[in-house]
């Protein structure tokens, strides 16, 4: 079961960008192109703790599909699925021990308190329409960028003394981070189930706001009330995502996403430049033309 989603069918963005930031920071103070030991069970540990959250979402969305293939849950259960999830965070929480810096173990800990926090956040939502888009970011770096902020974090810690390198990590993972997932809230109303490997439209029918709603509400304040009743009513997931693709919805939210892919690249930009750190920028901008 914990290996059913380590298959090679994941994107395995996490783990790239983790070893590229290794490089590009041992480059920038060493000019050392080697990758630490250490640094290389980061970018594990954190495809081990994305994968743990997967497992879990699946049951508390009761999601039936996953990277094109059956959840966890859907074919063992969701008892089984829960421990699974369990059982591979405790494998990533051995690997964080054995490397022993407790900087690091403590840069990694707040990952997994950020991403229950961020469930929760999911779970409620705001009456006040002012709070909705501060909710949904923050939401957005809990559960998705606070992983690619502090993993990046972690292995600028490894690899280089200098806290200012420290930022320059955190602020191009947590950017990128925040643009990567508001790309995937774009495609959940463009792009096909056959494409994503899982249904489109998930969120809506999970009753989630996420950017392209709460910018197309802007231009449509009738779907005030189908967000407060998270789209709830027969009718109200169909009237919504009309109202997404007839508003600029889609067309905010990924120029939101190129705002923080320029943040990331800034900040990456004051490393030395190496083939590594050109890389990452080059990856910025994957971020936003990816399809799936």
């Amino acid at each position: 079961m914990s290996e059913y989603y380590f298959d090679g069918k994941g994107k395995a963005f996490r783990p790239i960008i983790v070893v590229l930031m290794a490089r590009a920071c041992n480059i920038h103070h060493n000019n050392s192109r080697d990758v630490q030991a250490d640094q290389r069970s980061i970018a594990l540990i954190a495809e081990m703790i994305h994968t743990a959250s997967l497992v879990h979402d699946d049951v508390i969305d009761d999601a039936s599909s996953r990277r094109g293939k059956h959840t966890v849950n859907k074919i063992w259960g969701e008892k089984k699925a829960v421990l699974a999830g369990d059982l591979i965070l405790s494998a990533a929480s051995i690997a964080l021990a054995r490397i022993g810096n407790t900087t690091v173990i403590s840069i990694l800990t707040q990952v997994i308190e950020d991403l229950v926090r961020g469930e929760f956040l999911q779970l409620g939502s705001k009456e006040n329409e002012n709070e909705r888009f501060a909710h949904y970011l923050e939401k957005t770096f809990k559960k998705t960028a606070s992983l690619i902020a502090n993993s990046c974090k972690a292995v600028s810690v490894l690899g280089c003394p200098d806290p200012a390198v420290h930022e320059i990590a955190y602020q191009y993972g947590k950017n990128v981070g925040i643009a990567f997932q508001l790309i995937d809230d774009v495609l959940d109303f463009t792009s096909c189930s056959d494409r994503m490997g899982k249904p489109t439209s998930a969120d809506l029918k999970l009753g989630l706001a996420t950017g392209p709603v709460l910018f197309a509400c802007q231009q449509f304040p009738e779907m005030n009330a189908m967000i407060m009743r998270r789209f709830s009513l027969p009718g109200d997931v169909d009237r919504a995502q009309q109202y997404v693709l007839q508003s600029d919805g889609v067309q905010q939210t990924t120029y939101l996403a190129q705002q923080y892919c320029h943040e990331a690249v800034r900040e990456i930009s004051k490393l030395r430049p190496s083939p590594e750190r050109d890389a990452l920028i080059q990856l910025s901008e994957i971020v936003l033309t990816r399809d799936k």
